[in-house]
């Protein structure tokens, strides 16, 4: 056995209700005035018309999600303020909304899940830390079980935490004492809010959570966060070389390896001995009679 995985010390003197300054920040944009010209022609950037309202307004609501499902959100922003307005392109519509929300140090940010590489979509506070950000929601003794379920899941070579070991750890929470019972509802808890996901008595990070927590994983689990070789992210879930052991998200894979009969690593020229996962096609997503269960499972969990 190797030594301790040292940790870096949290960073102390954090106002665990940032996230509540910062919500109502966004608020207060939401409910500024519209200068009426804005609303239909072309928009100048940094002006928040009722259409960027009404979408942020709604994705606040949601957390997080998919990029299929933000499109239809902005379509119905327009149908309902601006019907008659040309639709921007998605990524400038967002882009003017995060220009806006830029001194609030929030923007909405896109990533992709890392089973199957859907793209997504997430409002991210970057004043504060996820699990600061969650406190508005959970007690002290529910964070810190976030917490050890989070180191859990950090350290393992699969990405998953299994139900049991974060369990094992109620003793040791801080704060009010909670039973393994509660703990359990708790743990549901988080796949509700899109924080965790659950997988056969497993969890492991949610798309929302990788997206909002990166940088706070990366500055306090220096030591055991892993990297993607292909898009350098954080990666949770993934396969690895079994030579040189370098990482690659599931979709990194699926890309990299596409037209390659005999895939190799990019880093060692090896065999990689994985099976390639489907790469995300959003045009098959549109063809009629293919059910979610009848797609390919790309939840490998091999490293």
């Amino acid at each position: 056995m190797g030594a301790p995985r040292s940790r870096s010390p949290r960073p102390k003197g954090r106002r665990v209700r940032l996230a509540a300054v910062a919500a109502s920040a966004v608020r207060a944009a939401l409910g500024r005035p519209v200068r009426s010209h804005m609303q239909g022609s072309a928009r100048r950037m940094g002006v928040m018309t009722d259409v960027h309202r009404r979408f942020l307004q709604l994705l606040m609501t949601h957390g997080v999600l998919e990029e299929r499902d933000v499109k239809r959100m902005q379509k119905h922003c327009y149908k309902v303020h601006d019907r008659n307005a040309t639709v921007d392109k998605l990524e400038d519509f967002i882009n003017n909304i995060n220009s806006v929300l830029e001194s609030l140090y929030i923007e909405i940010k896109r990533g992709v899940t890392e089973d199957d590489g859907r793209p997504i979509y997430a409002l991210v506070n970057l004043a504060t830390t996820s699990v600061s950000k969650m406190a508005t929601d959970f007690a002290e003794n529910e964070l810190d079980l976030f917490r050890k379920a989070l180191e859990l899941i950090i350290d393992s070579e699969s990405g998953f935490a299994s139900s049991t070991n974060i369990l094992n750890l109620v003793d040791q929470l801080k704060g009010k004492k909670m039973k393994k019972k509660e703990a359990e509802q708790v743990l549901q808890k988080f796949v509700q809010n899109k924080w965790l996901i659950e997988k056969e008595g497993e969890f492991t990070l949610h798309g929302r959570a990788i997206l909002e927590m990166e940088q706070y994983i990366r500055e306090t689990y220096p030591d055991a966060v892993k990297i993607c070789n292909i898009c350098h992210s954080l990666l949770i879930q993934g396969q690895s070389c079994e030579t040189c052991g370098i990482r690659m998200h599931l979709p990194c894979v699926a890309k990299y390896f596409r037209l390659n009969a005999e895939p190799r690593c990019p880093h060692c020229n090896d065999y990689w001995p994985h099976e390639i996962p489907e790469v995300f096609d959003p045009e098959k997503e549109r063809e009629p009679g293919i059910s979610k269960s009848n797609r390919k499972s790309l939840r490998s969990r091999r490293h």
